[in-house]
């Protein structure tokens, strides 16, 4: 069982398993049918105001990374973490991102964390 981390509009392949799209808004120019998105749990995705000032340039990705660890920890977010890691626990799962540079996005965090 594996977690990858890939962007969605990449082709899906057969090694994927369950799709999960871990952004909050649906990707640009996407066609929901070609996506083939399993699942879309937003309650794991950064907050509007921890995308924003990321992207904004405030701080690094290392301080991203700790703040969006910590949205995770709590709630809604970590019952849907927790459902996340029985997926993997059952076989192969690709989290899908939008961000031209996924190794260094929310969805890297993801997959770390879904892996420990």
């Amino acid at each position: 069982m594996s977690v990858r981390v890939r962007r969605v509009y990449d082709p899906p392949e057969p090694e994927d398993g369950v799709r999960v799209l871990v952004d909050r808004l649906w990707p640009r120019g996407l066609a929901k049918d070609a996506a083939r998105v399993d699942e879309w749990p937003k309650a794991i995705t950064p907050s509007t105001e921890l995308r924003r000032w990321y992207h904004a340039g405030e701080g690094s990705y290392e301080e991203f990374a700790g703040r969006y660890e910590a949205e995770l920890a709590a709630g809604e977010a970590a019952e849907v973490l927790e459902h996340v890691r029985d997926l993997v626990r059952k076989g192969d799962v690709t989290l899908l991102t939008a961000s031209k540079t996924p190794e260094r996005s929310h969805a890297a965090v993801l997959a770390r964390l879904v892996r420990s």
